[in-house]
């Protein structure tokens, strides 16, 4: 597998942490899983100096569709990056808060990547069949090539795993790799 360090940009896509109560972004053993393989990730970027972006939920109570779907989860100010991220740390790390599943949705995140001159994206975090494939299908509809990287991504509360990584792959003909595969394309 190739990387382009120079057109490509890795997408964290909530991986958070909250203060208070939060009906969604709980910690689990398999949340640990996609942290420890997002960390990887990230940190391989910095390395070869390619951007990472934190598209974050930023909610605002009471305003956003969401909310009542799945209840008050990654409000603004109280839900932040995994402190193991270090998010803001890298050189070229851009934190975009969004308000839906996509991180493009009301965003800058197009205008951002465009101006950074990234042609492909690198997706790890949660929920994959909702917030990641959201972000991935806007991502398809305005030309970006996508990478997936499996175990650093996971579903909790819509549908399987591999049902999220099978239409990816057929729907938008994103790579599906490792953070092993990344880390040692990166190297």
């Amino acid at each position: 597998m190739k990387i382009d360090a120079k057109t490509t940009a890795v997408l964290v896509i909530d991986v958070l942490v909250t203060e208070g109560d939060d009906s969604l972004y709980n910690p689990s053993p398999e949340e640990q899983r996609v942290v420890e393989n997002s960390k990887r990730v990230v940190d391989a970027a910095r390395a070869a100096g390619m951007p990472v972006v934190f598209c974050d939920d930023a909610h605002i109570p009471g305003v956003d569709k969401e909310l009542e779907l799945w209840g008050e989860h990654g409000i603004e100010g109280k839900a932040v990056p995994n402190p193991v991220l270090a998010a803001g740390s890298g050189k070229r790390d851009f934190i975009v808060p969004k308000r839906r599943y996509s991180g493009f949705f009301g965003t800058n995140l197009d205008l951002l990547l465009r101006e950074l001159g990234v042609r492909t994206v690198i997706a790890v975090g949660e929920d994959t069949n909702i917030c990641v494939l959201h972000t991935l299908a806007d991502a398809y509809y305005l030309g970006y090539e996508s990478i997936v990287v499996e175990d650093a991504t996971r579903t909790f509360l819509c549908g399987t795993q591999e049902a999220g990584i099978e239409h990816f792959q057929k729907c938008y003909g994103s790579a599906i790799v490792t953070a092993n595969d990344v880390v040692s394309a990166l190297a």
